[in-house]
This record gives C-alpha cells, sequence and structure tokens, in this order.
C-alpha cells in the first residue's frame, strides 16, 4: 500500500509544522554580513583568520600552506627574488 500526500504550504510554514527553530534572525544577520563583504571587500586580515581557522589542528598544514603561497607569488613575479622591474 502507497500513501501519497502532497502539502502546499511556504518555507515559514513547513518549519513551523516540523517544530523547526525560526531561523529568520539568523538568515537576516548573515545577508547583512554578506552585504557588509560585497560592499568593502575582503580584507587581507580577514584572509588571514579564515586560513588559521582552516589549517588549525592539522600538523604542518600552514608550513605547506605558506610555501605554496611563497610558490605562486614567485611564478607571479612578485616574489622576494624577483626582478625589480622599476628602472
Amino acid at each position: 500500500m502507497k500513501f501519497e500526500i502532497e502539502i502546499e504550504a511556504t518555507p515559514l510554514e513547513a518549519r513551523q509544522f516540523l517544530g523547526l527553530p525560526d531561523v529568520t534572525p539568523l538568515h537576516d544577520l548573515w545577508i547583512a554580513k554578506m552585504q557588509e563583504l560585497v560592499t568593502t571587500g575582503v580584507s587581507p586580515a580577514d584572509v588571514e583568520r579564515m586560513m588559521k581557522a582552516w589549517s588549525a589542528g592539522v600538523p604542518g598544514l600552514s608550513e605547506n600552506l605558506e610555501k605554496w603561497q611563497q610558490l605562486f607569488w614567485s611564478a607571479a613575479g612578485m616574489g622576494a627574488g624577483a626582478p625589480r622591474k622599476d628602472g
């Protein structure tokens, strides 16, 4: 035997029906933060905090990321050993 029930409800109504929490305040906060990031951009400090958070607890990961970054800058011609084009 097979039963099929179709219920039309908004996402809010479905959450209420299933007893899930109202995440509207959290959603509004997240949207505001994303709008701020889009208008002001991401700072180097934001990227550094993000990389530290991602690499926390993984042995050797931060050192490998630094080596990868040095390799990237060297390949782009912006590394410490790259010849300068200012003269």
